[in-house]
């Protein structure tokens, strides 16, 4: 071979193979967002939005709205960390579970023994947890340990070691994913917290659900200022983070208030307000709206009459709603592909050149 083509052929080889990891790193980037929160039992976070994060009825969940403001829950299903990617305990510091370390959701930690709480009991459950925007991935459901004191801030060490229930890719339900534990023997005042950790990102969820065994045993002292985080206490209950009611410590025969789950109207009522887009994969662009089902394989050997092209859509489509991508990834792929081959082209003109210019100065000598 000429050395001339030769120069040129290794130079392409140099552009090409220095272009395909940028193509590639292009492309990841695309935005990647899951939504979702607990809903059976009610988290902390989707109570106090189905309350209303303008005027809440519970005291916690006034407290919890004057700490972060009404903002943090009309984005009630965006408790998370992007690059968790299993490694919760060492991301999320003592007093933040709740949170999972976001100063966004502060409110969420504040350390109350009067948190709406769901009644649980020991045994079998099935558990809900509403996935906005469908991901695979696998969830964990830790629960305190016995003699937990809710008016202390809530720290790793107060949940029993193991998870007490784990599901990986389970099914959905009306939006909701679906999947059952068996909850172990408790009384009194509990907290189940639950992880979900994509398989398809390193991005993680968090929540806090209150729970009930029976009584409520109050759960210690008053709580004061709470974590010490967020707006200061002021004269009027419940509009501050320790004001309102204040807990006892002891059991009570007063009834406790339950947490209601979002209804699938308020949902879309509070869309709008929303900072984190719903349906979709966190590209605030609502065209881009995927299906609540959309991760949802198509069931083997099931009849269609739909063409192998639509076939082939479909399957797209499906693999989008799993990763993260959206309508629009394609596009920015196709876009940022284009955008490198010119510049590859680019590359490859001016090699050409230097060859040629080499060339001629060594023909004249």
């Amino acid at each position: 071979m000429p050395a001339r083509r030769r120069t040129a052929v290794t130079l392409t080889r140099i552009a090409s193979a220095g272009l395909a990891p940028l193509a590639l790193a292009a492309y990841a980037a695309a935005p990647a967002v899951a939504h979702g929160s607990m809903t059976d039992p009610v988290s902390r976070v989707a109570a106090c939005y189905a309350e209303g994060p303008e005027s809440p009825k519970s005291a916690a969940c006034k407290a919890a709205v004057a700490s972060s403001g009404a903002q943090a829950f009309y984005d009630w299903n965006a408790v998370n960390i992007a690059n968790a990617a299993g490694n919760h305990r060492s991301l999320i510091p003592n007093g933040q579970l709740c949170s999972a370390g976001n100063d966004k959701y502060r409110g969420l930690d504040l350390a109350r023994a009067d948190w709406p709480a769901s009644p649980m009991s020991a045994g079998a459950h099935t558990f809900r947890y509403k996935g906005t925007a469908p991901h695979k991935g696998s969830f964990e459901l830790y629960v305190t340990k016995d003699g937990y004191d809710p008016a202390k801030p809530l720290k790793w060490s107060d949940l029993e070691p193991a998870p007490f229930a784990k599901a990986t890719d389970p099914g959905m339900q009306n939006g909701d994913y679906v999947f059952s534990g068996t909850v172990p023997n408790k009384s009194g005042r509990h907290l189940i917290y639950s992880i979900w950790q994509r398989s398809d990102s390193p991005e993680a969820f968090y929540t806090c659900s209150d729970v009930i065994f029976g009584k409520d045993n109050g759960g210690g002292t008053d709580t004061g200022t709470g974590t010490g985080t967020g707006t200061a206490p002021t004269a009027k209950p419940g509009t501050g983070t320790g004001t309102g009611t204040k807990p006892t410590g002891k059991p009570s025969d007063k009834p406790v208030d339950k947490p209601s789950a979002p209804t699938d109207q308020q949902i879309a009522d509070g869309s709008g307000k929303s900072s984190v887009e719903h349906n979709g994969h966190g590209d605030n662009d609502p065209k881009t709206n995927g299906k609540a089902d959309a991760a949802a394989p198509i069931a083997a050997g099931s009849s269609s009459s739909s063409s192998p092209a639509a076939a082939a859509a479909a399957a797209a489509k499906e693999n989008l709603a799993e990763t993260g991508g959206n309508s629009a990834t394609p596009t920015i792929a196709i876009a940022g592909a284009a955008a490198l081959a010119v510049g590859a082209a680019a590359l490859f003109a001016a090699a050409r050149r230097r060859t040629a210019r080499t060339a001629t100065g060594r023909h004249g000598r």
